[in-house]
Parts: structure tokens; C-alpha cells; sequence
């Protein structure tokens, strides 16, 4: 239904107008959509965390410190000395655990061997309850990146 804002005495016969005006419409969609654009990075949270830094030290080798291999075959050796089961292992380092200071446990994996096999050592260390563990890398070649 339409509407004649003109005087009555005009005269005039307007044509009602059936359009719908969208300009409005238009105008609130755009401002809407600027209202998410800002408030999504603010709903968007992370926990504040300092994330480690690449850094290569050098390794201090004591002859305390307790070396462990393990080959991409999950072979575990100590030192030179393949070790036959994982029990062994747990029972050969709860008896360097209780020892005064503590010796560090370095792990040599294989690039190559699956992770499990590090993880297996890992977790005999932590059973026999050894309190540093670290592992040994190659050090990066410059410009590899």
C-alpha cells in the first residue's frame, strides 16, 4: 500500500510505489558485517606461552653420563653394549639412578627408526627414575633452512 506525501489539493495522481527501498537494507547488512570483521580476531584466544628457541649447546660429556643408541631397527645399546629387552634396561638404570649426583641419560636415535623406539627409552629412564634426559642431534649446517 502506498503513500501520497504531496498536498491534496495538487491535483496530481501519483502512481503508487509497490518497490521495496533496499537501500537500508544494504546499509545495515554493511555495518553488520564490519561488526564481525572487528569482534572475530577478539573471540579468537590463545594462551600466552613463550615458545622454545632453536639453540645448540654444547654437550658436556662426563664420564658419569650414560650414552644410549638406538638404531632405526629399535636395537637399544649402551655404550657399545647392545642391551637384549627393554627389562634390562629399566633394571640397568634404576642402578645408576640411585647413584650421587645423578647421571644424565643422552639418547642417539636413529633419523631413520620410528619414534616408538626413542619413546621406549624414554619411558624406561622415567621408570627407573632418572631425572635428565637429553637427546643428541647433528648440529644444523648453516643455510640448510
Amino acid at each position: 500500500m502506498g503513500m501520497s506525501v504531496g498536498s491534496p489539493d495538487s491535483g496530481e495522481d501519483e502512481a503508487v510505489i509497490a518497490a521495496i527501498n533496499t537501500t537500508p537494507l544494504v546499509d545495515v547488512m554493511l555495518v553488520l558485517l564490519i561488526i564481525f570483521l572487528v569482534t572475530i580476531p577478539v573471540i579468537t584466544q590463545n594462551v600466552a606461552v613463550q615458545l622454545p628457541v632453536e639453540n645448540n649447546l654444547a654437550r658436556q660429556t662426563k664420564p658419569e653420563n650414560i650414552e644410549l643408541s638406538v638404531t632405526r631397527d629399535g636395537d637399544v645399546f649402551w655404550g657399545a653394549q647392545r642391551l637384549p629387552d627393554n627389562e634390562t634396561l629399566v633394571n640397568r638404570l634404576k642402578q645408576e639412578a640411585v647413584k650421587v649426583p645423578q647421571p644424565e641419560v643422552h639418547i642417539r636415535g636413529d633419523q631413520a627408526g620410528r619414534y616408538e623406539f626413542v619413546g621406549r627409552v624414554v619411558f624406561a629412564a622415567q621408570r627407573a627414575g632418572i631425572q635428565k634426559v637429553g637427546f643428541i642431534t647433528e648440529p644444523a649446517v648453516p643455510g640448510s633452512r
